[in-house]
């Protein structure tokens, strides 16, 4: 074994400077990407005001480009993971990065229908590696106890990206145009690209990180002596963990991809807050996800640490009390019809829709040996936007016909609810030995 563990540093130059807890370092470039990543994937519900004005579209059209983004995000995570476990990390965030940069773009120059359907499919096929990817990589850098709190810290980044877009955006769309804004948060996308590509390597080849830090880092990995078990993707349909966590995940994204869509045109519409302030008002329920993403990281583990439970436990205590809770609070959504009211109920609400997330995406390693965490991750997150990618449609059509967000939030609340029962009853055991901490269970 000690062979194994110093052979990588053998490689690595003696004269360069060894940075302390390098692998947060690394998690601060998954933080910022995720922070990229949804500030692009929102840039359509802060346009879309101005997109309804200039270009005569309804709140269907709109809904349908958040519904063709996800259904083509959802379709590509298959091979998405293949890719990341067959290329590697560097190699496919560089090109994730580029592409969806380049697809949010381009919106910058759309007419009609048609080329706003296209970038957006352009920018599912770009985002698609990002979440899979991101698993991979903290499956790389962090022991499997500090899995879950990564895996909380990365995800963060897509409530913190939520939580700049519509104060940031708003100022730009209203200063310079919402065409000009779609083509400066591109232009950002692939400088952080070619940044990435620049910093990022894997801890082996990493000439930065220090041997006691490599050394930790492998202590929790899965044994390297176990032969490692080849698992074709369609295989892991077979197993019931798959399907708990496909069907888990998606009642956490259908709600995700409502507020995503339509949080402020819900704001404007329904709680009559205008255009300008609802950009500032609809960053307040995303910062509470950012922190709610973090610690329930943390609370996992706490419970890890402190009540001895396994990792898959811990997490899905997070997961099935967090299902149950959202489940009612979103049925109170409409109910709320003075702002600090509405904001508080959408603030507890986006933060337990944080901690089922970043949970979901930290338990994948849990139930998968870690060779396999990326293409399992891509699975869940197939299932989950597949799903999902009604959401907005459906939200769109029914505020078309009857002006009335109300039967949106009590079908969300439904669906949330039944999270607790996909996790609690289809996700008990490792697929494979997935966790070898689950062994004695």
């Amino acid at each position: 074994m000690a062979t194994e563990v110093e052979t990588p540093a053998d490689r690595r130059r003696h004269d360069v400077k060894k940075v302390r807890n390098l692998r947060y370092w690394v998690l601060g470039w998954l933080l910022l990407a995720g922070v990229l990543n949804y500030m692009d994937r929102s840039s359509v519900s802060i346009a879309a005001p101005h997109m309804i004005e200039e270009l005569g579209l309804t709140r269907t059209d709109i809904g349908l480009m958040g519904s063709v983004f996800s259904w083509t995000y959802a379709l590509c995570q298959l091979p998405a993971g293949y890719l990341i476990d067959k290329l590697g990390a560097r190699r496919m965030y560089f090109v994730a990065v580029g592409l969806w940069s380049v697809a949010t773009a381009l919106m910058s120059v759309g007419q009609n229908m048609a080329h706003f359907l296209g970038f957006r499919f352009l920018l599912g096929v770009g985002e698609s590696p990002n979440s899979p990817n991101s698993s991979k990589i903290t499956t790389a850098w962090f022991p499997r106890e500090e899995r879950g709190q990564a895996a909380g810290i990365w995800d963060s980044g897509s409530k913190w990206g939520s939580a700049i877009a519509p104060p940031l955006l708003t100022v730009l769309s209203l200063a310079l145009g919402w065409r000009a804004m779609f083509l400066i948060i591109g232009l950002a996308g692939i400088v952080l690209a070619a940044a990435f590509w620049a910093f990022y390597r894997a801890p082996e080849d990493s000439k930065r990180l220090s041997e006691e830090e490599y050394r930790h880092i492998l202590a929790g990995r899965d044994d390297a002596s176990t032969p490692k078990q080849h698992l074709p993707w369609a295989k892991f349909f077979t197993y019931r963990q798959t399907w708990g966590m496909m069907l888990g995940f998606f009642t956490s994204i259908w709600i995700w991809n409502i507020f995503i869509t339509f949080l402020p045109l819900y704001l404007q519409d329904s709680l009559g807050i205008s255009i300008a302030g609802s950009g500032w008002v609809a960053a307040v329920p995303y910062l509470a996800a950012a922190v709610a993403a973090i610690y329930a990281g943390r609370i996992t583990l706490q419970l890890a640490r402190g009540r001895g439970l396994s990792p898959i436990a811990s997490k899905k205590s997070v997961l099935i009390a967090s299902c149950l809770g959202l489940g009612v609070l979103l049925v109170l959504v409409p109910l709320a019809r003075n702002v600090v009211v509405a904001i508080l109920v959408l603030c507890l609400a986006l933060g337990l829709v944080a901690a089922i997330q970043s949970q979901s995406w930290a338990l994948t390693s849990d139930i998968v040996p870690d060779s396999h965490a990326a293409q399992f991750g891509g699975i869940m997150n197939f299932g989950g936007y597949f799903g999902g990618a009604l959401a907005p449609v459906v939200t769109g059509v029914i505020y078309d016909h009857i002006g009335s967000y109300t039967p949106t939030f009590i079908l969300a609340g439904v669906i949330a609810a039944l999270g607790a029962i996909f996790y609690g009853f289809l996700v008990r055991n490792p697929i494979a030995g997935g966790a070898k901490a689950e062994a004695a269970a």
